[in-house]
This record gives structure tokens, C-alpha cells and sequence, in this order.
């Protein structure tokens, strides 16, 4: 198969300016990068270059191609079932963070392992501390309640030597506690990160993947093309009650992490978490909008501390 050394350049313009993925893929350099994903690359109906986003493997090696392509990475790979997470939609979720650190450092966005996060679900990819420490030198603590995610997330900075020294793994014992177990003593953090479980059960993540479909008009199999565990998709009462189970816990660790940060994918969650926050004395506390392709998200962002 030939590819087009590029095709017409059509900027994502919902994309945050500093995303590197703005532009249409440039698949011949990405299979320069990674020769396993020119299988999955072909025409589409308009003559573009792309792959079959409901194909779990191709969207699989996509994300692999950009992370060794643009993250300097020298390996990348996850189990089979477990969530592989948009690259660009992720990499939004950082530079916005690092608008919202610049916005009390001067406009200045502060870089370097002095930016200590920590990722409540860290998860088998490892997404936001790669694309974290890759762009801005942040340091991070990931933590998930999966020994599996865990020991799959240690694979991939054992293969990118680079990166490992900033990335702690630490396995969260209790799944009922968010922070407790996760945060040692004294230990300070400049933000949270998560992107929390928002379906309410399996079958309502497999309903919501059938809609999906439908509304595509895809003729593929009904399957989840980003993978994912339960829990990684699903938890009892959803997206509203983890954190809303997040934001009191976050209550007593407001001395350890200046920011608290999670993603918010239904709108209507947005003022009923904004009023618990008020609540419970958040001095302050921001929703941040995130465009990706015809998808809006948001990110919530509160603080006990005097900023």
C-alpha cells in the first residue's frame, strides 16, 4: 500500500493550541514510526488515509505510533482488554492543567519533577504520566486497585528508561478509599489527575457501546474499541457518585494537593458537584471545557488552599 507523504491539513480546532495532534495524522510517517500499523491504515469513503476506529488493534497501534512517535518512546504495549486511552483527548487533559498551574505562577507554566502528581487510576497504559513528564518534566505517583494495571504500567517504564525515574506505581489496597493508602503521610502534591469509571454498571457500558454504533452507523462488532475493565468503565452509581465519593475524601487531604482534578464527561454532574465542593469549604473551584471532535468534556478543579 502507498501513503500520501500527508494528507490536507484540517486543524482539530477544539483541541487545546499546544496539542500536537491538531492536524490529520500523518500516516506515513507514523508507519515509518511503527511498520504493525500500516495493516490498519487505508482509504476511507472521502479518500482520506485512516483506520477503522472500532477496531480495538488498530486503535491500539494509532496510540502506540503517536506515543513512539511524539513522546519519545521506545516501547509501548497493554494487555489485551484494558483500556487504551485516545492520545490526543489525554494529552488536552495535561496542557489544560498546565494552564490552570501557570495561572497563579505568572502565566509561566511551571516544568520539572518539582510538579509532583499523582493519578488516581493510573491504569495498564500509563497515559498521563507519560504525556505529563514528556511534556512538561512533571513527576508522578500512580495509583490504581489493580495489581494487573499495575504490573503492565511497570513493563512499559522498564522499556523507556527515560521516563522511569520520575514514575512511581503504588497499588491502592482499599478500593473504597481514593487518596487514604495512596498519599503518605506529609507528602505533597500539586495536582490530582483521574479520569473516574462513569457508567453505572457493565450493562449499562454495553448499552452505551451499542449506541455508539448505531449512531456511527458501523457495521463492526459491538465491542468497546477502547477496551477497559469494570473497573476502569463502571462503578456502583457512576460517574456522580465516585466523585462525589472523591470530593469528600479529597476534604481530608487538602493540606497534601493544591489542585484536585478529575474529568467530568456528563455536564448535568457539573452543579451538584460544584455545590458539595461549596459545602465543604473549597476556596476555590474551576470546570474546564474540552472539545474533541463532535465530543465535549469537561474538567472539574478545586482547591482548599489559599491560591
Amino acid at each position: 500500500m502507498s501513503v500520501k507523504t500527508e494528507s490536507p491539513r484540517e486543524e482539530k480546532s477544539k483541541l487545546h493550541p499546544r496539542n500536537k495532534h491538531r492536524g490529520r495524522y500523518n500516516f506515513k510517517e507514523l508507519i515509518e514510526t511503527l511498520p504493525a500499523l500500516k495493516p490498519f491504515v487505508s482509504q476511507n469513503e472521502y479518500k482520506d488515509y485512516s483506520i477503522d476506529f472500532f477496531n480495538p488493534n488498530a486503535v491500539k497501534s494509532l496510540n502506540k505510533a503517536l506515543l513512539l512517535r511524539y513522546y519519545n518512546l521506545k516501547e509501548w504495549k497493554i494487555p489485551k482488554g484494558f483500556l487504551c486511552s485516545p492520545v490526543p483527548g489525554r494529552a488536552d487533559y495535561i496542557h489544560y492543567l498546565a494552564d490552570l498551574l501557570a495561572e497563579n505562577n505568572e502565566s509561566k507554566i511551571p516544568r520539572g519533577i518539582d510538579v509532583k502528581c499523582i493519578d488516581i487510576g493510573v491504569g495498564a497504559n500509563c497515559i498521563y504520566p507519560i504525556l505529563g513528564h514528556q511534556e512538561y518534566g512533571w513527576s508522578f505517583v500512580g495509583v490504581d486497585i489493580e495489581q494487573a494495571s499495575l504490573n503492565s504500567a511497570e513493563n512499559i517504564l522498564n522499556a523507556n528508561p527515560t521516563i522511569k525515574g520520575a514514575i512511581e506505581l503504588r497499588l491502592q489496597p482499599n478500593s473504597k478509599d481514593i487518596f487514604r493508602g495512596a498519599i503518605q503521610e506529609n507528602e505533597k502534591f500539586t495536582l490530582s489527575i483521574c479520569n473516574p469509571p462513569f457508567h453505572t454498571s457493565a450493562e449499562a457500558a454495553a448499552s452505551a457501546t451499542k449506541r455508539k454504533l448505531k449512531n456511527l452507523k458501523s457495521k463492526g462488532a459491538e465491542t468497546l474499541n477502547f477496551g477497559g475493565q469494570h473497573n476502569e468503565l463502571w462503578c456502583e452509581g457512576g460517574e456522580i457518585s465516585f466523585l462525589k465519593n472523591m470530593i469528600r475524601q479529597s476534604k481530608h487531604h487538602a493540606d497534601n494537593v493544591v489542585w484536585f482534578t478529575s474529568l467530568v464527561s456528563k455536564k448535568e454532574n457539573v452543579r451538584p458537584l460544584k455545590v458539595l465542593l461549596k459545602k465543604l469549604g473549597a476556596t476555590s473551584v474551576k470546570a474546564i471545557s474540552m472539545g474533541q471532535g463532535t465530543k465535549t468534556s469537561r474538567i472539574l478543579a478545586w482547591t482548599f488552599q489559599s491560591i
